[in-house]
């Protein structure tokens, strides 16, 4: 099979416009035949054809209160001042709410506007005027009146005024099958024991929830290798038994990426690449009258495409249109660069700070799923743009609600495997709350602060000449506002190797006399400050150091960096060689501090955060980690001016 290697450039605007026409064009975009189904399972359905009431709620005059039903005439006159007795018979009576208006009545006096003289006789001190406090036929439905239209997304309230109007089957829309086919000679289903190479398949699960969410119905096949007739048997087979179908992978233009020619060979492929990313790879086509998309394998670009392009198809399909994002405005806290001609996606973290909302990009890797888990919002780059200036005030499309976002602590600067604990347990004390963390390097931190973007800083900085913490540095760097410096944890920074430390390493020399490749991290980082103090006392140049260029951003990614044996050692604390399995050399206990702009201080983005680090139980999760001392959290450390 000839390969061809070309795609598509095509405006998102364009991609979609096209790709809908057609469908509509070949009725691959009506929905399916009505589907009767009972009205207490319709809830999220679709409406198919209108529901007209058979019967009328109330179908009878009701009684409204507890009272007593009279005729309203009889009770013309009556005052406080010539109070007028009736007695109870045929034209008043009794009634509780809901019991049906005795004939000849037509309005109920409350209960509580009724004085009883005996059994029979009661008086009262104003007249009642028609069907006062009376539901009469029909006040709710009327018999014959439309309760909903067709194409109307039926809600839980939808379900009671159906039910009202003696209705108990509806004709709904069917959800539309969506096939979803993992291909990949490398996937492996969750839960195996895995080999160097393999790759969990979780695509298709959130694929499959995501097409459940829109009102689809996700029908998830088995693996399919990347092999051109088992591909193609797989796929006739998903067209027979569904109405769209998902490829996952394949959609490129690589060795054994064979979605676009096979869906070619089959039906139409109407683009073959969009000028977006993530996501570029995408495949739109057509086959046999039914969407066939091939969505890219990265996690970040498939969900992405998904969103793009089939959530229209699902809801056209159910008479329906997606519904709009929420959006807001925010400000960038750094300048993202973007390719021109390119819309970019770029997920981002928010939180309020003073009155402005900051966004703070996070990974932009098509293949970091965790970038999408935790991500607050979507940033679109217009394809006509190079990016955003920091500072910028921008839209963005929320990913979870505003008021979370508003109660959400900022907390920019250097990582620590506590800031994701006391996420947890602010959390669990707070529901409403969050706490979100940035991992930027403690310079980056203090940065942050100085431009508005955080409500505090995590930061470990190292003054070589006094050995002292963090407090120069703000001085210097924050000297026109007054500052708050709280300890979080002591904590343990040295050497993480390999299991058994293979290569002996007990200090920086070692490194350079053996030639052993390290991983470093990234320029700001407190961590890297201490390396290079290091090195400074050893008398030993970076360029000794084989790998001091390759730089990662959290001490988890180093340690992961030694585990896969991609680095011989790295520097980071001792919690995160612990957390894998790795050898520690320890070479210095450090203060780990929250550097707190004084006028946060009694707000409750910090009054929460220092409520959990009283937390016994959060003190007692930190020391399960390994290599932290507590004996200052919470404590402050200095007060600037």
């Amino acid at each position: 099979m000839k390969r061809d290697v070309y795609l598509d450039d095509k405006p998102l605007e364009q991609a979609l416009a096209e790709y809908m026409a057609h469908l509509d064009e070949v009725g691959a975009l009506q929905p399916g035949p009505g589907e009767n189904i009972s009205v207490e399972d319709a809830v999220g359905r679709v409406t198919a054809a209108p529901v007209y009431a058979k019967t009328s709620s109330p179908h009878y005059h009701a009684s409204a209160m507890d009272g007593v039903a009279v005729r309203a005439a009889d009770t013309f006159g009556a005052s406080d001042a010539a109070p007028k007795q009736l007695n109870l018979g045929a034209y008043a009576s009794v009634v509780d709410t809901g019991d049906p208006l005795p004939p000849d009545c037509d309005a109920v006096i409350m209960i509580e506007d009724v004085h009883f003289i005996n059994e029979h006789t009661f008086e009262i001190t104003a007249g009642a005027v028609p069907w006062q406090h009376v539901r009469v036929i029909g006040e709710d439905v009327v018999a014959t009146e439309m309760i909903v239209s067709a194409n109307h997304r039926l809600r839980p309230v939808d379900l009671g005024g159906i039910l009202a109007g003696g209705i108990t089957k509806i004709s709904v829309h069917p959800r539309p099958r969506v096939a979803l086919v993992p291909t990949g000679t490398e996937l492996v289903q969750p839960g195996v024991a895995l080999k160097p190479g393999d790759i969990i398949e979780y695509n298709s699960r959130v694929l499959g929830a995501l097409v459940g969410q829109w009102g689809g119905q996700p029908v998830r096949r088995q693996i399919t290798v990347d092999d051109y007739e088992a591909l193609k048997a797989t796929l006739r087979e998903a067209l027979e038994e569904c109405d769209m179908v998902l490829i996952n992978a394949g959609s490129s233009a690589g060795r054994e990426d064979f979605t676009a020619h096979l869906i070619g060979e089959l039906g139409r492929v109407l683009t073959h690449g969009v000028a977006i990313k993530p996501g570029k790879p995408v495949v739109l086509g057509e086959v046999n009258g039914k969407p066939v998309v091939g969505v890219p394998g990265y996690p970040v670009s498939a969900v992405l495409a998904a969103d793009l392009f089939v959530k229209p198809i699902i809801y056209s399909k159910l008479g329906s249109v997606p519904p709009a994002p929420q959006k807001t405005s925010v400000v960038v806290s750094r300048k993202i660069v973007s390719p021109m001609g390119t819309e970019e996606f770029v997920r981002v973290k928010l939180g309020q700070v003073g009155e402005k909302i900051i966004a703070t990009p996070i990974s932009r890797g098509a293949g970091v799923i965790m970038s999408m888990v935790r991500a607050d919002g979507m940033l679109r780059v217009p394809r006509l743009s190079e990016g955003f200036n920091g500072g910028q005030q921008v839209q963005v499309e929320l990913m979870r609600p505003l008021e979370e976002v508003r109660e959400t602590t900022v907390v920019i600067g250097s990582h620590d495997i506590t800031l994701d604990v006391l996420a947890n347990h602010m959390r669990k004390k707070f529901p409403h709350a969050a706490l979100s963390s940035a991992h930027v390097g403690s310079l980056g931190g203090l940065s942050a602060l100085k431009r508005g973007e955080a409500h505090c800083a995590g930061t470990h900085l190292l003054d070589e000449e006094t050995g002292d913490y963090n407090v120069s540095y703000i001085k210097r760097l924050l000297s026109d506002r007054p500052m708050v410096l709280v300890n979080l944890v002591h904590r343990e920074q040295g050497f993480i190797v390999a299991s058994g430390n293979p290569h002996g390493i007990r200090g920086v020399e070692d490194l350079m006399e053996q030639g052993i490749p390290f991983i470093n991290r990234q320029r700001g980082a407190g961590t890297r400050i201490l390396f290079d103090f290091k090195l400074k006392e050893q008398g030993i140049d970076p360029d000794q150091i084989k790998g001091y260029e390759r730089e990662e951003y959290t001490h988890m990614a180093v340690a992961a960096a030694v585990a896969s044996g991609s680095a011989g050692a790295g520097m980071g604390i001792r919690a995160a060689a612990l957390a894998l399995g790795l050898d520690f050399v320890p070479v210095v206990e450090e203060r780990y501090d929250l550097c707190i702009p004084a006028e946060y201080f009694d707000t409750p983005y910090i009054g929460r955060l220092l409520k959990v680090m009283a937390e016994p139980d959060f003190q007692d999760e930190v020391r399960a980690l390994g290599g932290y001392d507590l004996r200052d959290c919470g404590k402050i450390m200095v007060t600037t001016q």
